[in-house]
């Protein structure tokens, strides 16, 4: 969705036309993957955070365009909220210090960016979900002002035919509704982007599926939504409602959502793009003039803009990625997983856990995937979406365990292995790796500690719940911008 559209109105010609062009783009991807014509040089890595902005109360701002104004920052972009916005990372290298100097680089940015939006009032929170975001603040006109979001509600509502229902049980149950999209919008995550080769494409997939569970665990961070305490990781079942587009009766004749896990282990990225021209209606069929075929035939590279903008509309939590960049094509691995924050060096220990990890488990002469099932996968995905640090995950040849014994025991020695392959400096693994295992140690992530805080002044204090809730996150805004890491947040 980050491609500009202009179209307001769609007929069924254009749906037509852009089906035929997927299909087309299709067969130009599928020739690509034959002749290997993708860049396969060192592996870059990118990372895209999205952060909310609050004013002086902690309360959610609604001034994204002032304060993109103010930062006059390219990196800095519009999100769905207006009290949204996301950073994109430059693309580096994984080796030797690659990650300390993506850190530094991203708090250098903060920095500058947060001096330049307290000019409007605003000040910026990295947070899976703002907690002091309130059903009053979910409204048409708090969608960003670029008409393609506009755009893309009323094509998920027309799609739909009805409100959206909004149902979430946890430590508090929740029922809402809602007639925008708004509600996705509270949905702020970090997005690790992963280049690889079309061969090696299906195992970091593959292993990256088979790991979200346990950095859902250890990285959980959205305890809170509209006031109540539901899931440590409520975003996730707050995406996949918010964005459906079935109605009660296609969801019980099992036609697949938008926001989708996946159903099976894969062989070749072909699959997820095949699925998705299969499985998914187009909510955005805009075409373009390019004939891939034709493309191909004298040498260039096609940029197969339906293929990917229809991929931009399924919210895969391991997206596939097809771009080009200085006309060359690569493909990437996206992982959309893990909420923002708590801080930098939080997102950069996360960051480190999930390359290390997924490099193990991809060189391993017996896959992972080959020994448990896709459904466990799912299971462990859902399980510490609820749980979160103290999720229960089952591992082959271990069983169902904690999920923190699990990475101490088994999954950090695998990560430490696995970034070494990637030649990362051995200070900086063992730093940020230290902080996943410190996490582990003393059960404090930021759902944990968002929790242990409302509750100090809630339910033990005198505050009242929404002054709670502004108490807490003005602490937390506090700690993140000092960039300690959360395990060493004290809740006093």
């Amino acid at each position: 969705m980050g491609e500009e559209v202009d179209k307001v109105e769609f007929t069924r010609a254009d749906r037509t036309a852009f089906r035929a062009q997927v299909h087309r783009n299709l067969d130009a991807f599928a020739r690509m993957l034959r002749e290997s014509r993708f860049d396969d040089e060192r592996p870059m890595t990118g990372i895209e955070i999205e952060l909310n902005l609050v004013d002086e109360n902690c309360d959610p701002a609604m001034k994204n365009t002032e304060v993109l104004s103010a930062i006059e920052d390219d990196a800095f972009q519009t999100e769905l909220g207006q009290f949204n916005v996301e950073i994109n990372v430059p693309p580096g290298q994984i080796d030797g210090v690659g990650l300390d100097t993506m850190e530094k680089s991203i708090r250098d940015s903060l920095n500058a960016a947060e001096e330049k939006a307290s000019r409007t009032g605003s000040s910026m929170v990295t947070v899976g979900i703002l907690p002091t975001l309130m059903t009053e603040h979910i409204h048409r006109e708090a969608l960003s002002t670029n008409p393609r979001y506009a755009l893309l509600n009323d094509q998920i509502f027309a799609a739909r035919g009805e409100d959206v229902q909004i149902s979430i049980d946890g430590v508090e149950r929740l029922q809402v509704t809602a007639d925008t999209i708004v509600p996705e919008a509270a949905c702020t995550s970090t997005q690790f982007h992963l280049q690889v080769t079309p061969e090696a494409f299906p195992k970091y997939w593959n292993a990256a599926q088979a790991i979200s569970g346990v950095q859902l665990a250890v990285g959980a961070n959205a305890p809170f939504l509209f006031g109540k305490e539901l899931m440590r990781e409520t975003r996730i079942p707050l995406f996949e409602q918010a964005a459906d587009t079935r109605t009660h009766e296609l969801k019980t004749q099992g036609v697949r959502p938008r926001v989708w896990f996946g159903e099976r282990w894969i062989t070749s990225i072909f699959d997820l793009f095949e699925e998705n021209s299969r499985y998914y209606p187009a909510l955005l069929p805009v075409t373009s003039d390019e004939d891939p075929i034709a493309v191909l035939d004298r040498g260039d590279t096609p940029a197969l803009s339906e293929l990917r903008l229809h991929n931009g509309t399924i919210y895969r939590w391991n997206r596939p990625v097809y771009d080009v960049v200085r006309e060359r094509p690569h493909l990437r691995v996206e992982n959309r997983v893990l909420p923002a924050g708590p801080t930098v060096v939080d997102t950069m220990a996360n960051g480190a856990f999930y390359f290390g990890l997924v490099r193990a488990l991809a060189d391993d002469e017996r896959p992972i995937w080959s020994q448990m099932s896709f459904s466990a996968a799912e299971e462990n995905f859902h399980e510490a979406a609820r749980h979160g640090i103290d999720a229960e995950v089952f591992w082959p040849g271990v069983g169902t365990a904690r999920a923190t014994e699990l990475v101490l025991r088994r999954l950090l020695p695998l990560a430490s292995r696995g970034l070494d392959a990637w030649g990362v400096d051995g200070a900086v693994r063992d730093r940020l790796l230290g902080i996943i295992e410190q996490r582990c140690l003393t059960h404090r992530n930021g759902a944990a500690w968002q929790a242990d805080e409302f509750h100090r002044l809630y339910t033990k204090g005198s505050h009242g719940r929404r002054d709670a809730l502004r108490g807490m996150l003005r602490k937390y805004r506090d700690h993140m911008h000092a960039n300690t890491p959360v395990h060493e947040w004290p809740v006093d």
